[in-house]
C-alpha cells in the first residue's frame, strides 16, 4: 500500500512501514509539543479565551485546586459570553470533586457531565463498570485547535515554583484535519455518558484546514467497542519497523508479552531501545508489578532508566526521528483492557525529532539500571514484584 506524501514530508524517508494503518494518516497538521503544565496550561487557557463557538474539555481528573479554579474561571467566562462549553470528567479519577465547584460552573452556563459516577443509586455495580474509566485528556476549541496528552487539570502538573508538584508530562496542541476526529470522540462519549444531545458541527464551521509543510497524523482511540488494544497494536507495529532507536517515556509500565517481545527483538537486532519510567510512582503497586519485566528487557539490551525526583507521568514514543505518539495511553493492563484512551500518531520529520531530543534531555534526570546489579536485588524486592505482577490486570 502506498501513501502519497507532500515532497516536503517525504524527503527520501520510507514512512509507510511505521504506521499500522497508513490510510488513516491525514496530511496537513501543525503540532506543538508542550512540556509539563508550565507550557500546556497557558496554551490551553489561551485557546479557551479565544473561543467563539464551543469549548469541549474531557479529562480523567479535575480538581478544585488552584489550577482547577483557573480553568473553571476561563470556562465560565466563555459560557457567560454565549460560547457552548461542556466539561466531561471521570467519576473515579475526579472523585471527590467539590459540589460547590460544579455549581459555580453550572451557574455560569457550563454543561458538566460525570462519566460513570462512583456514587450512583439504583444501578448494580460490576467489575466492568468499575474498571472501565474515561482516561482521555481532550480539549477541542471551535474545531480549530485540539489538545491531547497526559496532563490532567490539577496542581500536580504545575511547577513547584508556582505551588504545584512539578510532575513531568507531555501534551500537544494540534491544528489540522484530525481536530474534527477529536471532536467526534468527545461528542460520542458525551452522548454515551448521558449528556444532553447536541448536533455535530458542520464542516464549514471548522477551520481545521491543512497547514502547508506540516505533518501526517491520526487520532487513535481505544475502548471496549471493537477497538480494545488498537493503540497497543499500532505501537507494536511501529517498534517492529524501527531501525535506529525506540525511545519510550511512560508513567505506568507493565507491558504485556507482545510488547515486551517487540522491544527485546528490536534491541537484539541493534536498535537503541530505551525506556524512562518512574523511579517512585504515585501508584506503587503498578511500579512493583512493572519491575517484574525489567530482567528480561535488560538482559536483551533494552536500557531502563528510572526518573528521579517528581513523578514521571508522560506517555510518549519516538522512533527513528520519523514516527511518534503522544497521548493518554499507559503501557499497563488497565489501559490495554479497560480504559478509554486516545493517542495522536504522528509521521513526519518534526515532532518525532522534538520528542527524541526531549527524551535525551530527560535522561539527565534519570538513574540507569544495570543488568548485573538488577539481578542482585534483594529477595524481598523480587517477591514483592512477583506478587503484584499476579494482579497486573487490575492495578
Amino acid at each position: 500500500m502506498q501513501l502519497k506524501l507532500p515532497r516536503s514530508l517525504a524527503q527520501g524517508r520510507e514512512l509507510v512501514p511505521y504506521s499500522a494503518d497508513p490510510a488513516a494518516l491525514q496530511p496537513g497538521h501543525r503540532i506543538r509539543v508542550l512540556i509539563d503544565g508550565d507550557e500546556a496550561f497557558p496554551a490551553m487557557l489561551a485557546a479557551i479565551a479565544r473561543a467563539r463557538r464551543h469549548v469541549h474539555l474531557e479529562t480523567y481528573i479535575v480538581r478544585a485546586d488552584r489550577t482547577g479554579r483557573t480553568f473553571a474561571d476561563a470556562l465560565s467566562e466563555r459560557a457567560r459570553s454565549g460560547v457552548q462549553v461542556r466539561l466531561l470528567y471521570d467519576g473515579f479519577g475526579a472523585f471527590p470533586l467539590s459540589s460547590a465547584y460544579l455549581a459555580d460552573l453550572r451557574r455560569a452556563g457550563v454543561e458538566t457531565l460525570e462519566y460513570r459516577p462512583v456514587r450512583r443509586r439504583r444501578r448494580r455495580w460490576t467489575w466492568k463498570r468499575w474498571l472501565r474509566r474515561d482516561h482521555r485528556k481532550i480539549l477541542v476549541v471551535d474545531g480549530e485547535i485540539g489538545f491531547v496528552g497526559g496532563i490532567n487539570i490539577a496542581d500536580d502538573y504545575a511547577s513547584r515554583s508556582s505551588g504545584g508538584l512539578g510532575w513531568r508530562d507531555t501534551h500537544a496542541s494540534i491544528q489540522g484535519p484530525l481536530v474534527s476526529d477529536l471532536e467526534e470522540m468527545f461528542r460520542t462519549t458525551w452522548h454515551d455518558a448521558g449528556g444532553a444531545p447536541y448536533p455535530a458541527f458542520p464542516p464549514e464551521a471548522s477551520e481545521s484546514v491543512a497547514v502547508p509543510g506540516s505533518e501526517l497524523a491520526a487520532a487513535v482511540g481505544s475502548d471496549l467497542v471493537g477497538r480494545r488494544g488498537m493503540i497497543r497494536r499500532h505501537l507494536v507495529h511501529a517498534i517492529r519497523s524501527a531501525r535506529h532507536h525506540v525511545y519510550i517515556a511512560n508513567a505506568y509500565f507493565v507491558p504485556d508479552r507482545a510488547l515486551r517481545r517487540a522491544l527485546r527483538r528490536a534491541a537484539r537486532r541493534g536498535v537503541d531501545v530505551a525506556l524512562i519510567v518512574p523511579g517512585k510512582s504515585d501508584v506503587r503497586s503498578v511500579q512493583w508489578a512493572g519491575e517484574r519485566t525489567y530482567t528480561g528487557l535488560l538482559r536483551d539490551g533494552v536500557r531502563v532508566n528510572l526518573w528521579v525526583g517528581s513523578h514521571m507521568h508522560a506517555k510518549t514514543v519516538a522512533i527513528d526521528d520519523t514516527w511518534a505518539s503522544i497521548g493518554s495511553y499507559n503501557l499497563d493492563y488497565i489501559s490495554l483492557f479497560w480504559n478509554m484512551e486516545v493517542v495522536v500518531e504522528i509521521v513526519g520529520p518534526e515532532t518525532p525529532v522534538r520528542l527524541r531530543e526531549q527524551f535525551e534531555r530527560d535522561l539527565a534526570h534519570c538513574q540507569a539500571l544495570d543488568y548485573a546489579t538488577w539481578r542482585r536485588r534483594s529477595w524481598w524486592r523480587r517477591l514483592r514484584s512477583w506478587f503484584f505482577y499476579r494482579f497486573r490486570r487490575f492495578l
